[in-house]
């Protein structure tokens, strides 16, 4: 088929690319590396797919067996015709805003908006109804890439990988690489029939199961492709094939996935959720991942002036286990002023009624009496005597089954007219004014009055498919969740310069949405394990590590070895103590002290570089074996060497080989004892000693 070009846009180190076949008038888009400009025609047959892809009530769907698997390329999507391009550009951004128009009367810009200075761009469809008649709505696209893979011949045997990562509570962010044949992602002898994987998760945890995030890699040219989705309702991603050319398409869930559909009225707009989008040469995928995730630095670089050095916190859940009273952080404070914590976390239970735990009681949020004789006003200043900011955490969204407010029924998410209710919670209605009045008391109301400067939003239980309250279960859970992420953006307008960390059951909304609103997040929910390290390194394929809340418990009983293999994991993100501090002796303090005391020499690596990762695949996260070894090479000419060794058979030495660009000099180093290391003709040789062991190098 004869494919002619309507236009090529460089935006950074890449190249847009909108095309349409000779015969059609729809319009499709693809990117490419700018390095690789002129080498993408290699000899293949494929269809040019619309670059914004629809379906609408009473249209035909898909054929050639797509239909319910797939409602891309129905008659919607095939009846959009390409109109006009237009290209905006200032010093900060340049605007791409392709239109296509249906002759019935529906129009949809297609925006792609690059930022300077960024290694992705962002994109998004617009839709709006411009009929006398309504129209429904069950499947809009944010994105769609186009022949995947322009560098190959044919449909490229062997050669395609997909890369997703997989997400479970406290195993966060698996790396899982299939080839698209293991996908069946091969064409059919006749290039007739559809196939295609379409993914994603269902609910208010938009991290379960799996991070909005697909890549694929061309392993011949060395060339990834790669997506994230701002969203924080149901999502899907799908990877679609009936040629040689592989397609990737996401944003909403569509009708047969997460329940949507949506109704236009003539006249009116519908916006989708935007997709991050890039490409590279090169680097292997955590380079696709590590542009993608660089487009967050922009937002949290304009987070509070406390949080630009990367202050270390302490979070006293796992020394109180959510029954935190003004005696016994007293007693923590007492033991960890004047060590260099800067903000200190109340946690879970300040509001608990006597006898009920506090994971069935949020809700109310009245100040214990019995935890806070005196009222919290008192523990928060003696929190500020110390030296340190104080926060206090809120599960804003649900409602514990023992809370008063459980049985406010009629402020509360419905389905099938019945509140949502799972076994100790249910959910307001955030799109209520009387629960936006209502938590604007219970949360905007107590950080005012106390004068706390962080809040840790948790989120411990997901609504599901969807909710009551407009024309289908997942449109109406789409509005809620936006409407919760406006609650958030109303705490940051009413609450000057507040931090505020995004925990949802520990990483289950580490999404680009609520990341560019929140200073940092929780990294998940294993506090203790011996694979907070793996769990910590894989994160940085999803969030930025200067956001990356990373836990080191610390319990009365562990050994000085141990005590430093849970520091050191910290130094993968933000780090947080928790745990028996008022019961540690001296030799116990000294590798915390020395801890924080060499985090604070590598937080301007953490904050800005990029991150390389070495050693064995581990296989059994929570049975570990070998070793991990993760350099992160700073944008201010300096680099950290981290390295934790697992159960098993150990080399003599670990060997690795650092990356281009990596200092060689070693400034200083950090682990329980002395440590055998050197670098040698740019490989750091480090000597192992022991099982469970961890050893941080700096370099400069």
């Amino acid at each position: 088929m004869a494919i002619e070009e309507i236009s090529r846009i460089p935006v950074g180190d890449m190249i847009l690319k909108y095309e349409q076949e000779t015969d059609f008038k729809t319009a499709a888009f693809s990117i490419i590396p700018a390095d690789m400009d002129g080498q993408d025609n290699a000899k293949k047959f494929y269809r040019e797919n619309s670059l914004v892809q629809l379906k609408i009530v009473g249209d035909m769907y898909p054929n050639c067996y797509g239909h319910g698997s797939s409602m891309r390329n129905g008659e919607s999507s095939n009846r959009m015709d390409y109109e006009s391009q237009i290209v905006e550009e200032t010093d900060e951004k340049t605007v791409v805003k392709t239109y296509m128009r249906d002759n019935r009367g529906y129009a949809v810009t297609h925006m792609v908006t690059y930022y300077e200075g960024d290694y992705s761009f962002e994109m998004k469809n617009i839709i709006k109804n411009e009929s006398d008649k309504p129209i429904t709505l069950e499947m809009l696209s944010s994105f769609e890439l186009a022949n995947i893979s322009p560098f190959l011949e044919g449909d490229g045997p062997d050669s395609l990988l997909v890369h997703r990562l997989r997400s479970k509570w406290s195993h966060e962010g698996r790396l899982c690489t299939e080839t698209v044949e293991d996908l069946q992602l091969e064409p059919s002898w006749s290039y007739w029939s559809v196939s295609t994987e379409r993914f994603g998760q269902t609910g208010s945890m938009p991290v379960k199961k799996f991070f909005p995030f697909v890549a694929v890699e061309d392993t011949k040219n060395d060339v990834f492709w790669g997506v994230q989705l701002k969203h924080e309702a149901s999502w899907q991603m799908e990877i679609y094939r009936q040629d040689d050319g592989l397609h990737l398409t996401g944003g909403l869930a569509d009708r047969e996935f997460g329940h949507w559909t949506k109704i236009l009225k003539p006249g009116e707009s519908f916006e989708t959720p935007t997709a991050i989008v890039s490409v590279c040469h090169g680097g292997g995928v955590d380079m696709i991942c590590q542009r993608l995730t660089q487009a967050g630095q922009k937002y949290v670089d304009k987070a509070p002036e406390s949080e630009q050095h990367l202050p270390i916190i302490f979070n006293e859940y796992c020394t109180t286990w959510g029954n935190p009273s003004h005696e016994n952080i007293e007693g923590i404070v007492n033991a960890i002023k004047d060590k260099g914590f800067e903000y200190f976390v109340i946690d879970c239970g300040w509001f608990k009624e006597d006898g009920i735990p506090w994971d069935i009681s949020m809700g109310d949020y009245n100040v214990s009496p019995t935890l806070f004789k005196d009222g919290l006003k008192k523990t928060v200043d003696m929190i500020n005597n110390a030296g340190m900011k104080a926060g206090i955490w809120f599960e804003i969204d649900n409602i514990g089954s023992a809370a008063k407010a459980y049985d406010i029924t009629e402020h509360q998410l419905k389905r099938d007219g019945v509140p949502i209710t799972t076994y100790s919670r249910r959910f307001w209605d955030m799109k209520d004014p009387w629960v936006d009045e209502y938590l604007t008391k219970k949360v905007i109301g107590t950080l005012n009055e106390y004068g706390f400067e962080y809040m840790k939003m948790d989120y411990n239980d997901t609504i599901g498919i969807g909710c009551d309250g407009a024309e289908s279960l997942g449109e109406a859970l789409r509005q809620n969740m936006d409407a919760s992420v406006a609650f958030v953006e109303k705490v940051k307008r009413e609450v000057p310069g507040i931090i505020l960390e995004n925990c949802a059951s520990g990483g289950h909304k580490l999404e680009p949405l609520m990341m560019s609103v929140c200073s940092m997040a929780s990294f998940s929910d294993a506090h203790e394990t011996e694979e907070i390290p793996i769990i910590a390194a894989n994160l940085h394929r999803a969030i930025l590590p200067r956001q990356s809340q990373i836990w080191a418990v610390i319990r009365n009983t562990d050994t000085p070895k141990r005590i430093a293999y849970s520091v050191a994991a910290t130094f993968l993100g933000r780090m947080c103590i928790s745990g028996d501090v008022t019961e540690l002796k001296p030799e116990q303090w000294k590798p915390i002290d020395e801890g924080m005391a060499f985090y604070k020499k590598i937080a301007e690596i953490i904050k800005y570089g990029y991150s390389h990762r070495f050693g064995p695949k581990v296989t059994a996260e929570r049975h570990p074996h070998g070793w991990q070894g993760i350099v992160r090479v700073g944008d201010n000419g300096e680099a950290y060497a981290l390295i934790h060794t697992f159960y098993g058979q150990l080399p003599e030495y670990i060997e690795i080989e650092l990356p281009e660009g990596c200092p060689t000099n070693i400034a200083g180093t950090f682990s329980d004892t002395d440590i055998d290391v050197k670098v040698e003709n740019g490989v750091l040789k480090y000597k192992t000693s022991d099982e469970m062991k961890a050893a941080c190098i700096h370099l400069v």
